[in-house]
């Protein structure tokens, strides 16, 4: 079995600390490597201010370089638009990966607005990554006080291989500051910059 970890996101645009966050996964769960899933759009998200899904593409991919790291559309070629959808269509596809979804403690402040959040968490183990300013909401969250039963120790991180799940893992690394929001801010146009890679 292939070990890979999931973490999906917008990427607008995708940045050092995204990467800096994967390779740490990677090392606390003994990974083989880690997909970025680039959303073709997230549903909680506004439109608005969103760069085209090549450009957010090509930033990932450029992130990812020289990295166990694979950056891909792929829920674009599958047509999912719900992270539930989007796990059971890889898991039936790649029945010779082991999964397990990465996500930051802000989305775990709003796992219980996402569609079958439950089913997420009866599909696939669950890695959350601790973010200042996060990490209480995270912890007070309606999905916690559901997922709080089902809850790893980090030391036992690397045997999530074994865990039944439900099975929720919270993991603490050095934070870094880098945000897409503040990297927008600075250049609301970043997107040209990847005009070129649009069509890869």
């Amino acid at each position: 079995m292939i070990t890979t970890g999931l973490l999906g996101g917008s990427f607008n645009p995708a940045h050092r600390g995204h990467r800096a966050i994967t390779l740490a996964a990677i090392h606390a769960l003994d990974l083989d490597e880690a997909w970025w899933l680039v959303s073709p759009g997230n549903p909680l998200k506004p439109a608005k201010g969103m760069a085209p899904l090549a450009a957010r593409l090509a930033s990932a991919r450029q992130q990812a370089r020289r990295a166990p790291i694979r950056a891909t559309a792929i829920e674009a070629r599958l047509g999912t638009r719900y992270t539930a959808d989007t796990i059971r269509a890889l898991q039936r596809r790649y029945p010779k990966r082991r999964f397990i979804w990465i996500m930051g403690a802000d989305n775990l402040a709003q796992f219980h607005a996402w569609r079958d959040w439950r089913g997420i968490a009866r599909a696939i183990p669950i890695a959350v990554v601790a973010r200042p300013g996060y990490d209480g909401r995270a912890l007070a969250a309606p999905a916690m006080a559901w997922l709080r039963r089902f809850r790893r120790s980090q030391s036992a991180a690397k045997r999530w291989t074994v865990w039944t799940v439900p099975a929720l893992v919270l993991l603490r690394f050095r934070p870094d500051p880098t945000s897409a929001t503040g990297i927008r801010a600075g250049d609301p146009d970043w997107y040209r910059r990847f005009a070129r890679g649009q069509s890869s």
